[in-house]
């Protein structure tokens, strides 16, 4: 029998405040807030399927089709790489880039799912049904884009 270690998905996700200093959140099905972003791929074996040429583009264009707006995918959040407890006892691995909208006036797009998009005040995201890694990497980039 072969060894074959263990695999986890990597999910990219991405933290945006817009002009008025709101983070952007989405809601999930289980009535849950999260950041912004996606699934890394990795393609098909026989490349019929292509993989993700890096996370930063992936999460670019996801936050372009899930959001509308152009984004700069910046650094990696400190402390956002952290291993998320899922449903299930599922376990994935979360990579959170800060991001800066190009431009500041811009207005995410409104889903047709009601609840499915959120702007929020920073000093209301502590109180949010969302997972404590997410909670902390909006705290730690809303301060290091302060000190900017």
């Amino acid at each position: 029998m072969t060894f074959a270690p263990p695999t986890w998905p990597v999910f990219v996700k991405g933290v945006l405040f817009d002009a008025d200093g709101r983070v952007l959140l989405l809601g999930n099905e289980q009535g849950e807030w999260e950041l912004p972003g996606r699934r890394l791929e990795t393609g098909s074996a026989d490349g019929g399927l292509p993989g993700d040429r890096s996370p930063e583009l992936a999460l670019e264009h996801e936050l372009l089709a899930s959001t509308g707006w152009l984004v700069e995918v910046g650094p990696l959040v400190p402390g956002g790489v952290w291993i998320h407890e899922g449903r299930y006892g599922r376990r994935a691995l979360v990579v959170t880039y800060g991001c800066e909208v190009r431009a500041a006036d811009q207005v995410p797009l409104v889903s047709d799912e009601p609840g499915r998009l959120g702007l929020f005040p920073p000093r209301e995201v502590e109180g949010l049904n969302m997972a404590d890694g997410y909670k902390r990497s909006v705290s730690v980039w809303r301060e290091g884009r302060a000190g900017r």
